[in-house]
């Protein structure tokens, strides 16, 4: 696998995406000024005095940009002030359990020792570790908006599941998204969805307002315009989840490969794909909030959209051929159980190997 072709090819798929957003805006403010335009014009033909020149309007085009950014701008920065949170509230929303740097507890201690090497070989600075107790699948994430209040989270059944060169895989691939930034990234896209949706509200808000004054001469031209606005605000919001998808698997196409890059071992985390994909509960996770931050996770921890292009990660066969190009799309069967005195022994076999391979 070229890793430093995947990176950039996925850097500037997201870059088109995010132009995307711009046009968006755009298109809404042209659409805006067009009912306007309409409505003003619809006004002039009943007088009799219809001036074609009064199509163009620079100074309303102008009222029309600077409204519209005002509502998307303060619309976006009011959500992402409300979202922003560090990393460890959202792993203790998860039910997340702190483990402590000292934990004597074998596969926790292999865990910490696996995220202090690959913060090493990012060169991000060592995060907390939370452990998702009560979540069978096998999934992880990383949360938090800056490398400073960023943590990371895994599920009991990777933890349990993973051999030691497929957890180190799935915890390269979260500082990746540590170290591109992709959780600011995400706020700052879900902010601006939440920017665009003002738009359809203020609509809405329009609407109610003429129904109370039915008599009024003009409510027909703002209940027109309302309804103008809520149809644009609505449709761009849905628009903007597409293009906020988009984006959500070209940021995990980037994370795969720079996990690559971090391990030099693309086998470790194919398998840990492999696995998912052979086991029962695959990467679902149970916790009913789980689907507020389910762009985070490693693997989709929801079960699958029936669109596609809403979806936020890419399938399964497709980041596993990326990573293994000979891989047939046959899932090894793969069946949970507690850790017996055999299983930890072989673990810490491994552990010793490691250790004696890296020294």
């Amino acid at each position: 696998m070229d890793f430093f072709a995947s990176q950039d090819a996925a850097r500037r798929k997201t870059g088109l995406l995010l132009l995307y957003f711009g046009l968006a805006v755009f298109l809404i403010i042209v659409a805006i000024y067009a009912a306007l335009t309409f409505l003003f014009v619809y006004q002039q033909s009943k007088n009799g005095s219809f001036d074609p020149s009064r199509l163009w309007n620079p100074d309303l085009f102008i009222s029309v940009v600077s409204l519209t950014l005002i509502v998307v701008v303060s619309g976006s920065l009011y959500k992402i002030a409300v979202l922003r949170t560090g990393g460890a509230r959202v792993a203790e929303m998860l039910g997340g359990r702190l483990i402590p740097v000292g934990s004597r507890i074998f596969l926790e201690k292999r865990l910490l020792n696996i995220v202090e090497e690959m913060a090493i070989a990012s060169g991000v600075s060592v995060p907390p570790v939370y452990l998702l107790e009560e979540e069978k699948g096998i999934n992880a994430f990383a949360a938090g908006f800056t490398t400073d209040d960023a943590v990371i989270g895994i599920t009991r059944g990777a933890l349990e599941t993973l051999s030691r060169e497929e957890l180190q895989g799935v915890v390269a691939h979260e500082f990746s998204h540590i170290l591109n930034g992709d959780m600011w990234l995400d706020l700052k896209l879900v902010g601006f969805l939440h920017g665009i949706l003002l738009i359809g509200l203020i609509g809405r808000s329009i609407l109610r307002g003429s129904s109370r004054s039915r008599d009024s001469k003009n409510s027909g031209g703002a209940v027109l315009f309302g309804l103008v606005l809520l149809i644009l605000g609505y449709i761009g919001v849905l628009f903007g989840k597409l293009i906020k998808s988009g984006v959500s698997r070209q940021r995990e196409y980037l994370a795969d490969a720079s996990a690559v890059q971090f391990t030099r071992n693309p086998q470790g985390l194919a398998g840990a794909l492999k696995k998912i994909g052979g086991l029962a509960a695959g990467s679902l996770m149970n916790n009913h909030r789980a689907e507020e931050i389910s762009h985070m996770f490693f693997s989709n921890g929801l079960k699958a959209s029936w669109v596609g292009a809403f979806s936020t990660h890419p399938p399964l066969v497709e980041r596993i051929t990326r990573l293994d190009p000979a891989f047939d799309g046959t899932f090894p069967t793969i069946v949970q159980k507690g850790l017996d005195s055999t299983d930890a022994e072989e673990i810490a076999s491994e552990e010793m190997r490691h250790v004696e391979t890296v020294s």
